[in-house]
């Protein structure tokens, strides 16, 4: 596969693919080692920018209500460890951000892709948000997210999924 060319994005009821990266104080974090609980993983372009700074501090405000369900939050971007602390620093967000400074859990992911701004065409992060179930598979995909109001829509997602006993 070209770096132009995006993986496939993993779908509803497929396996999350697991990955190993490092969180924003360096620490080495692996996907499947939080089987057992749902987990948020929200790809987003890039540390302390509008856009994302929304989603994350929306993420953060809500966060109370994703320990109730007993769920966890992970921002993923390919800043490394050193911008994610600062970022996380400075809105004081509670959750853990990961550093996909090599950009290949966003290739597997599917959110590598090729994007363009201002007649200019480069590569970057699709917004795309993946809630995995406790058994380790997807239970639902967001793409195009819109970062305002997007953390309430993932979290009313995880309480329906839950009262159902969805993939409990």
């Amino acid at each position: 596969m070209s770096d132009t060319t995006p993986a496939t994005r993993p779908a509803e009821g497929e396996l999350a693919p697991d990955f190993t990266l490092p969180d924003d104080t360096g620490t080495p974090r692996t996907l499947s080692a939080e089987r057992g609980r749902w987990l948020v993983l929200y790809f987003y372009p890039k540390d302390d920018t509008p856009g994302c700074t929304t989603e994350s501090c929306q993420f953060r405000d809500a966060y109370a209500g994703y320990q109730e369900t007993g769920a966890e939050v992970w921002g993923i971007s390919i800043l490394g460890s050193g911008s994610k602390a600062a970022f996380k620093a400075k809105f004081g967000l509670p959750f853990t951000l990961i550093a996909d400074e090599q950009h290949e859990v966003a290739a597997r992911y599917g959110v590598w892709v090729e994007k363009q701004n201002y007649g200019k065409t480069y590569m970057g992060i699709d917004r795309v948000t993946f809630l995995v179930a406790p058994d380790g598979r997807i239970a639902r995909v967001w793409q195009k997210v819109k970062p305002d109001g997007h953390a309430d829509e993932v979290l009313a997602a995880i309480r329906d999924l839950s009262s159902s006993g969805a993939a409990a």
